[in-house]
């Protein structure tokens, strides 16, 4: 291999994506690693980051013996990863406790705390977003309200791609799109806000630098090389969280199109020329990883999550058959759903089992499964599942035209885009065009293209992306299906403002 390659980390929730990339945008190698995660208490979500580092450094040392790579062909590194979680290090740089990450819902006291501290409508003015359980500042303050004994020896908190980013270069560092949801950035000044550290006591000198996406943050050092067998001295990019980097790998970089991922949440991202905020709060307003833009997106808690559980908990016989088959056990489930009728004969399924985002905002909405009967069997649930998943999405869209963005175009992404019955599920539901593009690698080729731009291999990201990124497939909605859907999703979207009330009390009894 005589070419320059780009590397691209990803530092998922499920597991740690590491994949070499060619000028134009193919794969040399890639490798994954799975890493547990841990829930202590109901509505929790931690991870050990400690396994990320070692996923990193295995997945970079698996694809450094492939035959034909060497480490001189890599030219720079870029980095995404889960969004929000907190690490906690010490005057040494050790972890302190294991990271409270993106879908943990313990902290709905401390989003009052910092409304009622900074002031709402300051709040959205400042950060474009309410205060959310999902985003680091509360975790930061949960941390110093429960655990004092570990937040005093606190002296850095990072988010999960920038935790990686110390151990590779010794730099703390973070960027603007990531940093974004932490609910401590200016946003629309792409920088601390030094107001909202002030008025929730937090020393600045807790939190790293702040670069553009593609810069280059800082080199892989001779501790880090001679455990990846990286060269040292590889430049390291900003890189981005993990949407704003898929976004990128799915070319949404300019006005019109826009990305719908299922991993394990789902997101519609939306690229964004201004700051437009939402003044309800339902999505999300962010940098975007393009330099002086920004994006809105929409967040569905658990969306790949809802039928990874489903298929541990329901699909033993699938799992099974597809180890004998050699396949991949979603891809018998996908046939399987796809024979059922739109609408599960009158199954529904709520997609909460972690709280929710958009449109609701609830820590305390659950998964729900809403007219089960006895004529209905396990493929009826599985498709119900996936429909579920898909008019939550749809309320993300929804309220993301409701604010004036123009969409033309919705490119599928993620695990779930690998699913021709969800894409079509999506263009039925959204009544627009599903598209997918050359590369399925998303997150992983965005971060690489954030460092191929970074160290001037390209002059921009969007020129990065008009050279490497091409349209494959289009989906278009079925009228006929279209129709049923659009009925349909009114009885969804009332369920959950009937049941809210119940959830709170639910969470009184059992919490």
């Amino acid at each position: 291999m005589n070419t320059a390659c780009f590397l691209g980390i990803d530092i998922g929730t499920s597991g740690t994506k590491t994949v070499l990339f060619r000028m134009d945008g193919t794969t040399a190698a890639s490798a994954t690693r799975e890493y547990p995660l841990y829930q202590p208490h109901n509505g929790w979500a931690e991870q050990d980051p400690g396994d990320w580092w070692d996923a990193v450094c295995e997945t970079i040392r698996d694809i450094l013996a492939k035959p034909g790579i060497h480490a001189e062909d890599i030219k720079g590194i870029g980095l995404s990863g889960q969004m929000h979680g907190a690490v906690f290090l010490d005057k040494e740089g050790n972890v302190l406790r294991r990271s409270i990450i993106w879908c943990d819902q313990r902290t709905a006291e401390e989003c009052e705390d910092i409304t009622r501290t900074v002031g709402a409508q300051r709040l959205v003015q400042i950060t474009a977003n309410p205060a959310l359980t999902g985003f680091t500042a509360s975790k930061i303050l949960w941390v110093r309200k429960h655990e004092p004994h570990i937040f005093e020896k606190v002296r850095k908190i990072l988010l999960p791609k920038d935790y990686i980013r110390y151990r590779l270069t010794g730099i703390f560092a973070t960027e603007v799109s990531d940093a974004s949801g932490m609910q401590l950035l200016d946003v629309p000044g792409r920088k601390w806000s030094g107001e909202v550290l002030e008025k929730l006591e937090l020393d600045p000198d807790l939190l790293a630098r702040v670069y553009e996406s593609p810069e280059i943050s800082g080199e892989v050092s001779k501790e880090a090389a001679d455990l990846t067998g990286l060269n040292a001295g590889t430049p390291v990019a900003g890189g981005a969280g993990d949407q704003a980097a898929g976004a990128v790998g799915n070319g949404i970089v300019r006005s019109g199109v826009l990305s719908s991922t299922i991993g394990t949440s789902g997101v519609v991202f939306a690229f964004s020329d201004d700051v437009i905020i939402d003044p309800a709060g339902r999505v999300h307003t962010f940098c975007h990883a393009v330099p002086g833009k920004w994006h809105v997106m929409g967040v569905t808690q658990a969306a790949g999550l809802s039928l990874k559980w489903f298929r541990d908990n329901f699909c033993g016989e699938e799992i099974q058959k597809a180890l004998e088959l050699g396949v991949d056990p979603y891809q018998i489930m996908d046939s399987e759903a796809a024979g059922v009728p739109a609408g599960c004969d009158g199954l529904y399924y709520l997609p909460y089992l972690m709280g929710e985002r958009t449109p609701h905002l609830d820590p305390y909405a659950r998964g729900v499964f809403f007219g089960l009967s006895a004529k209905h069997g396990k493929t009826d649930m599985l498709r119900s599942v996936m429909e579920g998943v898909v008019y939550s999405l749809r309320d993300c869209i929804d309220v993301i035209r409701e604010i004036g963005i123009e969409v033309f175009e919705v490119r599928a992404s993620g695990g779930g885009g690998r699913s021709p019955l969800w894409r079509q599920m999506q263009a039925d539901m959204f009544g627009q065009p599903i598209a997918t593009v050359n590369s399925s690698e998303g997150p992983a080729l965005g971060a690489a293209l954030l460092s191929a731009a970074g160290t001037g291999f390209y002059d921009s990201i969007q020129a990065a992306c008009d050279a490497v990124i091409k349209r494959r497939t289009t989906q278009d909605p079925d009228p006929d299906t279209q129709l049923k859907y659009e009925r349909y999703h009114q009885l969804y979207r009332k369920l959950y403002q009937d049941l809210k009330p119940d959830f709170k009390k639910r969470a009184e009894l059992f919490y």
